[in-house]
């Protein structure tokens, strides 16, 4: 039996991994670290946490005597580090923070990790390695900039990153391949795209969007709303990290892409349509709504669901223009795929907000809103 060591677990897309891992493999065993800061909610993975296959440990990635408790106890084959501060607009507010967690985090866990791991010397000094092992670092397309108009991320692009966020996990991604370089450490690197899907919190673009309509409440759009972003079903990213961490070659960068690129103002208009044409074709979905207008018929309208409710506001320092990633070296090498199209996935992804208001209610407490209100307050274009 593989035991993995999936950290920051409690997320967005860490849950989708874990769910989708026990789902795909009934002979491995996966140990969640979590902090379980203000993005990540144990409710989401509690029906994945049996003691048995899964085993749930409230933790700092940061803290050396835990992690090397569990590198003893359980023997990993396997870390998928997805544990990071991961919110641009947090790390311009607070960049210490992402150094901390992004940086000395994955470093703490990559030790760790070789000192677990590390069986022996061989002739030229160099360490040996367990055979069965593998450190995988999930990174992200922001590190590599800004694109134009044209062209597309590369592995071999330079690395150019424009906010603490990116900064910080810039430097994972470096001290990861340094592992690699020094030590001769089993590692890999995915640089996904913009992920979306359920699970997502809300201060996300496409989750906000749904909630704040929910709402009746403004949609706020950075700037005028041209800012691209290539889309990526989560479950479609979880696939490529399975491929890679068992079939990726040692010390390689796959970006990870979903061929969808959209503007930022695109998004935010397709889901409003989406809403409002669910709402129509299901009534019962209105319930869900807390604007409560009556239509002519006596129900609850939906006809305020319209590009009204979009506010521009003032743009985010350093915003990045355009992300593409091209996705064809894990197509060739490992045959992975984008497999949804982006009018699929953000239907399934708002229809699984509206059946999991709970789930949504249950994650945004007092924490959330006084973020909201500090981050868009005063922020509204005149």
């Amino acid at each position: 039996m593989k035991t993995y060591l999936v950290t920051g677990a409690a997320g967005f897309i860490g849950a989708n991994f874990i769910k989708y891992m026990l789902a795909k493999y009934q002979d491995i065993k996966v140990v969640i670290l979590d902090s379980l800061t203000y993005a990540g909610n144990l409710g989401t993975i509690a029906t994945d946490i049996d003691n048995n296959r899964c085993v749930f440990v409230k933790g700092d990635i940061c803290d050396r005597t835990l992690a090397d408790e569990l590198f003893a106890k359980y023997q990993f084959n396997y870390v998928v580090n997805f544990a990071a501060e991961s919110h641009v607009d947090r790390s311009i507010e607070n960049p210490q923070l992402f150094l901390i967690t992004n940086i000395l985090g994955t470093q703490n866990l990559l030790d760790a990790a070789r000192q677990a791991w590390v069986t022996g010397r061989d002739d030229q000094g160099y360490p040996t390695w367990r055979k069965d092992v593998r450190f995988h670092q999930v990174s992200t397309d922001e590190v590599y900039g800004s694109l134009g108009t044209e062209g597309y991320f590369h592995e071999t692009t330079p690395l150019d990153p424009r906010s603490p966020y990116s900064a910080s996990k810039t430097s994972a991604d470096l001290f990861v391949k340094a592992y690699f370089e020094t030590y001769k450490m089993p590692v890999s690197i995915t640089r996904c795209s913009n992920n979306y899907g359920p699970y997502h919190f809300p201060e996300k673009l496409i989750p906000l969007i749904i909630k704040n309509i929910l709402e009746g409440k403004k949609l706020p759009v950075y700037g005028d709303g041209t800012n691209v972003r290539d889309w990526l079903y989560v479950e479609d990213h979880c696939k490529a990290i399975d491929a890679v961490i068992h079939n990726g070659r040692e010390g390689e960068v796959y970006n990870v892409g979903g061929h969808n690129e959209k503007q930022n103002i695109e998004i935010v208009k397709l889901t409003i349509r989406t809403i409002r044409q669910l709402m129509t074709d299901q009534p019962e979905y209105r319930q869900i709504l807390k604007k409560r207008e009556i239509d002519a018929d006596g129900r609850i309208s939906v006809e305020w669901i319209n590009d009204d409710l979009i506010t521009f506001v003032k743009d985010r320092l350093g915003h990045d223009q355009r992300y593409a990633i091209d996705p064809s070296k894990i197509t060739k090498e490992l045959g992975w795929i984008p497999e949804t199209c982006f009018e699929a996935g953000i239907e399934k992804t708002i229809r699984w907000y509206l059946e999991n208001q709970k789930w949504v209610e249950d994650i945004t407490g007092g924490d959330y809103m006084k973020y909201y209100e500090q981050m868009y307050a005063g922020r509204e274009l005149k």
